[in-house]
């Protein structure tokens, strides 16, 4: 009896996967947002699914709320109406009623509270990460370094329109992928050269400030193979549009793979902030 019903789970989740965009080309796990969209992303990580769990107490905590005060205000219309009452009461003070309206409220935000604080120092940083990663926001683009392996460093453009591959995101894939292994603890430095940016991607429950002058620190894990796309979360200029970010999650061994690949490719680039910085822009149609 179950057998059947998990199969018919499998193939409407492979039709929803299908179903998004890029089609096949993005048939592993993505993190993407999608059309009429209306609650969260889902979750590829633990951070992100405690803040969902949060969200979700919140939301429940709001709605009760919402239904108890709407029906008693329809109560009260209906209960002490001009009709009903033609002698309004003169009552001013309720000892009891005056503490309960005050103490109630407080439980509720204390209730509210102590999972915010809990999740606020979960996110702030973890220990002995298995992977560094400094991400340096500029007007307007992402450069990422591996202090740990070897200081490999490279910078993540918007592909053009013009440029776009079948199953490409029109203005949220880059031409440099931010790579990641499965299932290790990240953490992330985050910093600016110019003006605040933030490096948001939603799928991980990733968003810090980047700061000029300071570095804020943050992690995440990825708990499956994918891509999971972002953006900068704050307004930083003309193209802060064109911001995009992508982090592609592989198998730890694909990640030593890549990392070879990666030192040779990226040995010989010449740093950002010189002569490829107008080029680069040109290219990708961002204005100075």
């Amino acid at each position: 009896m179950n057998r059947p019903m998990s199969r018919y789970r499998r193939l409407f989740a492979a039709l929803m996967m299908m179903g998004m965009p890029g089609g096949a080309a993005l048939a592993q796990a993505v993190g993407a947002p999608r059309p009429w969209e209306m609650g969260m992303q889902p979750a590829f990580g633990p951070v992100k699914q405690q803040q969902i769990d949060l969200h979700d107490l919140v939301l429940v905590i709001i709605t009760v709320i919402t239904l108890f005060v709407a029906g008693l205000l329809l109560w009260v219309m209906w209960r002490y109406n001009a009709k009903r009452n033609p002698v309004p009461s003169r009552t001013a003070h309720h000892t009891l009623l005056e503490i309960a309206w005050t103490v109630i409220p407080v439980l509720i935000l204390v209730v509210m509270a102590i999972p915010s604080f809990r999740l606020i120092y979960y996110e702030d940083r973890t220990r002995d990460p298995d992977l560094t990663i400094k991400v340096t926001a500029h007007q307007w683009y992402w450069e990422y370094n591996y202090p740990d392996k070897d200081n490999i460093d490279f910078s993540s453009y918007i592909i053009p329109d013009d440029q776009l591959k079948p199953g490409q995101l029109r203005l949220l894939d880059v031409d440099n992928q931010l790579v990641v292994p499965v299932g290790k603890n990240i953490r992330v430095l985050q910093t600016s050269t110019d003006v605040i940016h933030s490096w948001f991607v939603p799928a991980l429950g990733l968003q810090r400030y980047a700061i000029p002058g300071r570095t804020i620190e943050t992690w995440f894990r990825v708990d499956k193979p994918g891509v999971f796309y972002g953006e900068c979360n704050q307004i930083c200029g003309t193209n802060h549009s064109r911001m995009p970010i992508v982090v592609r999650a592989v198998s730890p061994q694909e990640f030593d793979a890549w990392l070879i690949e990666a030192k040779t490719k990226f040995s010989d680039a010449t740093p950002v902030r010189n002569t490829s910085e107008p080029r680069r822009l040109a290219a990708a149609g961002v204005q100075r």
